[in-house]
């Protein structure tokens, strides 16, 4: 006798198993339960995405955003701590994408099976006084072991790469795929999307328009002077004084810091974070699907400069990163910022690879 799917307990039993994966989700066959996959009744088709740090500080409301997004079907959750309760609350919204959670590390690996696109905000959050390097200890850590089970269990999928600092995580990431055997340079993209929202935001104040109208290349990396901001390459052209260009350059290289002082202890960019990250995740699921002309600035391996990691425009495609962008003209104050922010990049970069290499 085949089994009744609208049975009450074969119902009960699939809506239990996205919330907790601990606890299979069981079709009924004869006078026993079997275990089921678990797919939502009517989901629609579109790309598996895993959070790992879904309950951090950034991953919660990114968990929430990824959610509203409709090219996601199915979202796993992961965390070390809490993921049970932040699946449960998203969960109830009501848009297509079936939502489970993971908990810890023995259930890492299930979480990654299969996805198509992982975004890695986990660690720990900047505090006051606190440089992004200071972070670099324990968080590069945590990002190594959360690329080891990409590589066992999703080599293939994209990962957008957040947790700080970037600078010397992505080189870690891509150490660890190097020794993995499954290396892919342009799937190992560097959320740098946070600099690229601040600068148009801060610039379409000072030109007094919408900053959806705003278009700002942000190169280097994603830390302190690092970040360079081509205010002479802006969409819509408009010219600065000398004064706005230190202005601007200033601020948005040092928009983080802002938001730390701003929360007086309480926390860094979560809010704003998580929207860049779901703004970039939702351009790499477009570009996924085929549509073209997806471009976006991201800290990828390059050969841009002289260094083996660098965030430039990226055409995006089905593969990831498929086309680096040259930089373009640069006026003398964005020459002499690259200087700067190339040396003290090349120091970042190194650090990741030589915490690989210990």
């Amino acid at each position: 006798m085949q089994p009744d799917a609208s049975s009450p307990s074969h119902r009960i039993a699939r809506i239990a198993a996205h919330l907790n994966p601990t606890r299979p989700q069981m079709e009924e066959g004869g006078s026993a339960l079997r275990p089921a996959a678990c797919r939502a009744k009517g989901g629609a088709p579109g790309f598996k995405v895993a959070i790992l740090g879904a309950a951090g500080g950034i991953g919660q409301p990114l968990s929430l955003l990824m959610k509203m997004n409709p090219l996601v079907s199915v979202l796993h959750l992961y965390d070390v701590v809490n993921t049970p309760g932040v699946t449960a609350d998203v969960s109830h919204m009501d848009t297509s994408a079936v939502v489970r959670g993971f908990l810890g590390a023995q259930q890492l690996d299930a979480a990654l099976t299969g996805m198509d696109l992982v975004i890695i905000p986990a660690g720990l959050p900047r505090k006051p006084g606190m440089t992004r390097d200071d972070l670099f200890n324990k968080n590069a850590g945590i990002v190594r072991t959360l690329c080891e089970g990409v590589a066992r269990c999703c080599p293939d999928a994209i990962v957008n790469l957040i947790s700080n600092p970037v600078n010397s995580t992505v080189p870690i990431a891509a150490e660890v795929f190097k020794k993995a055997g499954t290396y892919n340079p342009k799937r190992l993209l560097g959320v740098t999307t946070l600099d690229v929202v601040r600068a148009n935001t801060f610039v379409a104040e000072v030109l007094g328009v919408d900053p959806r109208d705003v278009s700002v290349p942000v190169v280097g990396g994603h830390a302190g002077v690092t970040i360079l901001p081509l205010l002479s390459q802006v969409t819509p052209p408009c010219s600065f004084t000398p004064d706005e260009i230190k202005y601007l350059t200033n601020r948005i290289q040092n928009g983080g810091t802002e938001v730390v002082e701003a929360k007086a202890g309480s926390g860094s960019a979560t809010l704003s974070m998580a929207f860049a990250a779901a703004k970039f995740g939702d351009a790499c699921l477009q570009a996924m699907r085929g549509d073209a002309g997806i471009v976006e600035c991201s800290y990828v391996a390059s050969e841009v400069t002289e260094l083996p990691f660098f965030a430039t425009k990226v055409r995006l495609g089905r593969g990831g990163a498929e086309e680096i962008l040259p930089l373009g003209p640069l006026n003398d104050f964005e020459r002499i910022g690259l200087e700067m922010a190339k040396k003290e990049l090349s120091e970042s970069i190194q650090k990741g690879i030589a915490f690989m290499n210990k």
